[in-house]
């Protein structure tokens, strides 16, 4: 989409973008604290401090592989002798670090003072942060984040608050400034804020046809990645929600001849958004919405919003720190996807076998027999990597694809307007 094309959402999205690498890069030199930061640590603990910033290796990481540097920097982390077989995130990055930033297309990350991972998201995360240790001999801070199969409990989010107290010590002792827990709280409500406008936005997917795609979602998460806390967090995501609410009004949908509505099961393919929404369009299919997008913001089992209520800052960040899928039961899993199914008004769901995300795939199989059991819906599995352009066949993924519509078609035939057979649905718990 060339610039005159894009929406003022999409234009704003690419300043607010730059500006944070820009204003991360700029501190930096000027001897900001920096610290490098796992997707699920909440960065609004440090906006209570001065002058400390932070980066996120794995959204560089995204935004590598979105444009068209993932390979490149896949291949420097091999030639290192990382396995092939290891995280396309992690190899990106890896390989981005080790070469001072080259072919990054923000000229890598600053140098870090101190990294933060946590166990919530994927174990490798924490050996990928030690690698850095090793290599940059930079402390390495690690948040133990207890797996849920269910709500989370209590006595998890007290061990979880002790661990975000302990990390605001240890970069007071290390940056040697104080930090404001009410300068955190007012970023977090900032958050809460924006993500009350990012949730409106994912809504639209409700409309027929839907207002977005799951494409526009993967896109437009970027300021939730590096951007957290902000004023312009805020204003980018009611602009995005403003101008979606008025495109709908206007009749301007992204796929006006929606035949198929689908829902996509992992993380974003980032090297190959652009083809795979323009082929499925072309083919009447929409994918409005997904598990990687709609977590954002909500609980464990849940896409609906958590709203920050302005209470204890810490134990609002620990209660949501599972909001994201991976550390989630089958049980979670499920009932958070069927509500979405409902919602939207599913037809079919694409679940992306990733080989670069274990913990996100390893259990698609059996979600997706349970929604066909539960619900009725059909699904199909592709093969896919988030990051590295080399293990993905569009030939592959398109004839699979153009075989599971011809399957959607033909229920619709039968039943003259499938939209989803709840016939003998079952509660999912």
């Amino acid at each position: 989409m060339s610039e005159k094309q894009k929406t003022q959402a999409g234009k704003n999205l690419t300043k607010v973008v730059g500006d944070a690498y820009m204003d991360l890069h700029t501190k930096a030199a000027q001897g900001a604290f920096v610290v490098w930061i796992a997707i699920n640590v909440p960065a609004e603990l440090f906006a209570g401090f001065e002058n400390v910033v932070y980066a996120v290796p794995e959204s560089h990481a995204a935004l590598n592989a979105a444009k068209g540097a993932g390979v490149i920097q896949c291949e420097k982390a091999e030639r290192l002798g990382y396995s092939p077989d290891l995280c396309s995130y992690a190899r990106i990055d890896i390989g981005s670090a080790a070469s001072g930033g080259k072919d990054s297309p923000t000229f890598g990350l600053p140098k870090p003072d101190l990294l933060v991972s946590d166990t919530n998201n994927c174990s490798l995360l924490v050996k990928w942060f030690d690698a850095h240790h090793r290599r940059m001999e930079v402390p390495h801070f690690i948040i133990d984040v207890p797996f849920c199969y269910g709500p989370q409990r209590a006595e998890d989010r007290r061990y979880i608050v002790s661990q975000f107290t302990d990390l605001i010590r240890v970069i007071e002792n290390m940056s040697g400034q104080k930090h404001d827990m009410d300068k955190s709280r007012a970023a977090i409500e900032r958050t809460s804020q924006g993500l009350a406008f990012w949730k409106e936005f994912l809504g639209f997917a409700r409309h027929r046809p839907s207002g977005i795609t799951a494409f526009d979602s993967f896109v437009q998460m970027a300021p939730f990645l590096v951007a957290r806390g902000t004023p312009q967090f805020v204003d980018h995501y009611r602009l995005l929600a403003e101008e979606t609410a008025q495109r709908v009004t206007d009749g301007v949908f992204p796929v006006p001849d929606e035949k198929f509505r689908l829902f996509w099961d992992n993380i974003a393919p980032w090297h190959q958004l652009r083809d795979m929404s323009a082929g499925l369009a072309a083919l009447g299919a929409n994918i409005v919405g997904a598990t990687y997008t709609s977590c954002i913001g909500g609980l464990e089992g849940s896409f609906e919003l958590f709203p920050y209520d302005g209470g204890d800052p810490l134990e609002y960040c620990a209660r949501t720190q599972n909001c994201y899928v991976c550390p989630h039961g089958m049980a979670l899993r499920g009932k958070a996807m069927a509500g979405a199914v409902r919602d939207f008004a599913i037809d079919g769901i694409v679940f992306a076998s990733n080989r670069s995300c274990k913990p996100y795939s390893l259990i698609q199989m059996d979600q997706q027999r349970r929604m066909a059991e539960v619900l009725g819906v059909p699904s199909v599995m592709i093969d896919v990597d988030h990051a590295d352009a080399r293990k993905y066949s569009r030939e592959a993924t398109f004839t699979r694809l153009g075989a599971f519509l011809e399957r959607l078609a033909a229920r619709q035939t039968v039943s003259g307007d499938f939209k989803g057979n709840t016939k003998n649905e079952r509660k999912v718990s």
